[in-house]
């Protein structure tokens, strides 16, 4: 008689075994039709799976999160029986579940085209109307692999072989096709109605070059109608924000081959950057930092000593000279030590706030290089402070304040935390990485933060806070980083003399806001779409002559503005007005001047917008005033 415990604390008695589906039955139709799975003592189960014993049970539905990554495990199933289907000597291989979708990959003679991708989804979507149950089976490996040979499958029958022999494994069923998973599975087809097949791509069978090359069909699954079109208008307005597309558009940067990962900063660009830069810096004054520089090559036994060289050394840039073997430095932590170890410290000269906006390289892989998204160098708004073990609550609280009053100024209200704790590749002891994760979850608590806990994801130096910016289309990206360390200042020698007269080893605090400057700024080109807010825009002013009798006054106009501070540009070409206007609106340029027969006249202005709101005639210093009052509040 099993006694069944759901989330709400209430329970239900049985006078027999029963399935997932049964309870879900026993409290309601609605609740039954909606059922995919369950999660029985915590572990995720098939709506079939029988108790026969007390259990607690949440039942899983489209609604929650376990039951979107079921749809999509289930309808990467539905790909691959679609695609036997209709191309029954394509062999299956892999289908695992991805952010936002799914894939799978098929050996088959010939490239799939987009003809075929319709083909195929129209098939799916016929499967899904045919709404065949799915069911679970066990075999020894061996059976498997006996099965899926029988069946002409030789990838999934090899994959199988590298199983242990006394392993069982589960199969699921739906119609005619049969595949290796281990589950679970929505009840049916024809829960599978909220999905769209996305693209082809190449892959090496597991991962390795020197095998042959697979297709992979690259889909997306929702929990219903509305979820998949609102991911589809995201794509779509992604696409329309890409950072590479507007900033080609608006001659920002490029990237070349003979650079990979590096950055072509040009003129406009680069004043995007020198801003940011400028921002943070100010911002570090008024906090109490000192700013530093430090070198780009560093002997490879200062990363020895700091745990960098083992944790990142495939990823490190090396050099060598004089029987000697250089770092291109990663990141600027241990350089940073350098600098506090000159000279001895006393308990009362901490916190001492060290940053820099240091250059970093890293070998990334090629294959994950994406405009300025992932590159091989990159500057951090990088800092560290050396502080005492009593001073991290505060430290860790005023950088939050800090971070916040950032994120804001660039229009970013929603900021997502996340607690990230010991891994499993560590240095330090226990009792040191307690501390560390108790200090770091008091800081948060004290503010009254909401945040999620992810076990294993701290750095191997210490637990962190991860500090991630949601975007105005919903995408979240992971920006600013706090990080308690106990182990690196005493790998590098850093000490203070403590109140007692002793010497004790200081705390560490790596921090950064932006993270990559390059990356924050491809961030904001998608997030603005590209038209910056003023005190931002590379160009903040365009002024435009009518005629060639406006040039000169055009021109007094322009090197007012520039006495003003405000960064200006004049189009005296013999172009019409509105062939001018419209290439300048283009390049999201916040303000157009105009100069004809009347502004010449009246020694004023006509100033039009970005949105092409016309405010009318101004006097250039009304219009200054305005302009630099709009750079000094930020406004977005």
């Amino acid at each position: 008689m099993p006694v069944i415990t759901l989330p709400d604390g209430s329970s239900r008695e049985f006078d027999h075994a029963v399935t997932v589906m049964d309870v879900a039955k026993s409290i309601g139709s609605g609740l039954a039709k909606a059922t995919l799975a369950g999660r029985v003592d915590g572990v995720l189960v098939d709506a079939s799976t029988l108790l026969a014993q007390d259990a607690s049970l949440q039942i899983i539905t489209a609604k929650d999160d376990d039951g979107v990554e079921v749809i999509r495990h289930s309808t990467a199933h539905l790909l691959a029986q679609a695609v036997k289907q209709l191309y029954p000597e394509a062999q299956v291989t892999i289908g695992p579940v991805i952010e936002n979708g799914f894939y799978y990959d098929f050996a088959y003679q010939r490239p799939f085209t987009p003809d075929d991708l319709i083909a195929i989804e129209a098939k799916m979507q016929q499967l899904v109307a045919e709404d065949f149950a799915i069911s679970r089976s066990v075999l020894s490996r061996d059976a498997a692999v006996d099965f899926f040979r029988g069946s002409g499958e030789s990838y999934k029958a090899e994959l199988i072989e590298s199983i242990p022999a006394d392993q069982d494994l589960s199969l699921y069923q739906q119609g005619e096709f049969t595949d290796l998973c281990r589950g679970p599975h929505v009840p049916s087809t024809g829960k599978l109605s909220s999905f769209k097949l996305m693209k082809i791509a190449g892959a090496y069978w597991r991962g390795n070059s020197e095998n042959e090359m697979l297709q992979r069909i690259y889909g997306t699954a929702w929990g219903d109608k509305k979820e998949l079109q609102a991911y589809l208008h995201r794509l779509e307005e992604a696409e329309k924000r890409d950072h590479r597309k507007l900033a080609k558009t608006q001659d920002l940067f490029h990237t070349q081959e003979e650079a990979p990962g590096m950055v072509f900063w040009h003129e406009k660009g680069w004043v995007i950057y020198q801003q940011i830069e400028q921002f943070i810096r100010e911002k570090l004054r008024v906090n109490g930092y000192g700013e530093v520089k430090t070198p780009q090559l560093v002997d490879r036994s200062l990363w020895e000593k700091s745990g960098h060289w083992d944790k990142f050394g495939a990823m490190i840039f090396t050099t060598h000279s004089e029987n000697r073997d250089y770092a291109i430095k990663p990141m600027n932590c241990p350089c940073h030590v350098q600098i506090y170890n000159q000279g001895i410290k006393s308990y009362r000269d901490l916190p001492i706030r060290i940053a820099e906006f240091g250059s970093c390289h890293r070998n990334e892989p090629s294959g994950t290089l994406h405009g300025l998204m992932r590159v091989r160098n990159f500057v951090q708004d990088d800092a560290h402070i050396f502080c005492t073990e009593g001073q991290i609550q505060d430290e860790v609280s005023t950088f939050i304040d800090m971070l916040f009053s950032v994120y804001s100024d660039f229009g970013f209200e929603e900021v997502i935390m996340k607690l990230s704790t010991r891994p499993e590749n560590r240095v330090g002891d226990d009792s040191v990485w307690d501390k560390a994760e108790t200090a770091l979850e008091l800081a948060l608590n004290n503010k009254g933060l909401k945040w999620e806990l992810q076990p294993g994801e701290g750095a191997f130096y210490g637990p962190k806070i991860e500090f991630s910016l949601k975007d105005c289309i919903g995408r979240v990206w992971q920006c600013g980083t706090i990080q308690v360390d106990f182990s690196m200042p005493g790998r590098l020698g850093a000490t203070y003399i403590a109140e007692d007269g002793s010497k004790q080893v200081p705390v560490m605090l790596h921090r950064a806001i932006l993270g990559s400057l390059e990356r924050f700024i491809g961030i904001l080109i998608e997030q603005y779409a590209g038209t910056f807010p003023v005190w931002l825009s590379p160009v903040q002013v365009m002024v435009l002559d009518i005629a060639d009798r406006h040039a000169e006054y055009a021109t007094q106009v322009m090197k007012l503005l520039e006495k003003q501070g405000v960064r200006v540009k004049i189009d005296l070409r013999n172009e019409k007005i509105g062939f001018k206007i419209r290439e300048h609106s283009m390049q999201r340029i916040p303000y157009l001047v105009i100069i004809g027969d009347k502004e010449l006249e009246e020694q004023n202005i006509t100033v039009r917008t970005q949105k092409g709101e016309d405010l009318g005639s101004l006097s250039v210093g009304k219009f200054a005033e305005r302009i630099q009052q709009e750079i000094a509040d930020r406004k977005l």
